[in-house]
């Protein structure tokens, strides 16, 4: 690590006729160097007063303070740590969960601007720097923002940005359409909603396919609705398949005989109006009544639709 460190001092342990480490009667695996910002499987080195010792591989060891040792933990148990830097940039661990890892975006939160930029609230002792060069709009103390957090190769400090297109890609070639994707809603254009798709990258939501109300931050289920010859991704929250859309035709026939025949939901409605009385997308309305009027079961005017009598 090029970080602060502290270097393992002697340890209390023993080595056979083959060279095997022992600590404390247990075998001592060498642990892979530790990755900053990330989860870590640590291997305990050492006990004192106030805290513990994990190898943080390559002859480094990471001090995990008293506060977050777990009782009963033994030299050569194995923890699982969050590994970070300190307000003195020493390398530290902690059993705590952050809201954030390196390379996985995030929702979170502005608890302070200053002069160097916006500290976001990660759940860890120190808080996250959004540089002001890494924003994509000027950050406000009591908004939320999507960030992406990484290491910065100048300082090798933990910060976040924004900017998601820095980091995520906006094509992807590893989809197949209506394959099911985990999706953060991270933005909004005039066309639609952008999201992070399975955190790696960004799509796009079609305001015709929102059928209810989503916020930036949000996560959800989605699909891949469409994948263009750019190989850029369209996407939708839910799939319209023949079942789904034959259900749909029957709500619509059901909807015109109680309404006397004839309504003023035409395609051009409101998405969201369409979405209170059928809870689908307007894309799926759209297609539905494209499939009634093939059957010559209704017709569609300007600013209506009626049944065919």
């Amino acid at each position: 690590m090029a970080y602060k460190t502290r270097q393992l001092e002697s340890l209390v342990s023993t080595v056979n006729e083959y060279g095997k480490i022992y600590i404390n009667q247990q075998p001592y695996i060498e642990t892979l160097m530790a990755e900053l910002g990330k989860l870590n499987t640590l291997t305990i080195l050492k006990k004192l007063d106030f805290g513990i010792y994990l190898d943080g591989g390559d002859g480094e060891e990471i001090l995990l303070p008293r506060r977050y040792v777990p009782e009963g933990c033994a030299l050569g148990d194995t923890l699982e740590v969050f590994v970070y830097l300190d307000s003195e940039d020493l390398v530290i661990a902690t059993t705590e969960t952050p809201k954030a890892r390196v390379g996985e975006c995030a929702y979170l939160n502005v608890i302070e601007v200053n002069r160097i930029g916006a500290f976001l609230d990660w759940g860890l002792p120190k808080d996250l720097l959004v540089p002001f060069g890494e924003q994509q709009v000027p950050m406000q103390v009591g908004q939320s923002y999507v960030v992406y957090p990484y290491i910065d190769p100048a300082s090798e400090r933990i910060a976040a940005s924004s900017k998601l297109d820095k980091f995520l890609a906006e094509t992807s070639a590893y989809y197949k359409e209506q394959q099911q994707v985990e999706l953060l809603i991270c933005g909004r254009t005039d066309l639609g909603y952008k999201a992070v798709v399975d955190g790696a990258t960004i799509g796009l939501i079609f305001n015709s396919d929102v059928f209810k109300p989503i916020r930036i931050g949000q996560t959800m289920k989605g699909y891949i609705k469409h994948i263009r010859e750019d190989k850029k991704l369209d996407l939708c929250l839910q799939l319209v398949t023949r079942e789904a859309l034959d259900n749909l035709s029957e709500k619509i026939l059901s909807f015109l005989k109680a309404e006397g025949g004839r309504t003023t939901m035409t395609e051009k409605s409101p998405a969201d109006v369409i979405s209170k009385q059928f809870g689908v997308s307007k894309s799926s309305y759209k297609k539905a009544l494209g499939k009634l009027y093939k059957k010559r079961l209704i017709l569609i005017e300007k600013t209506h639709i009626e049944l065919v009598k």
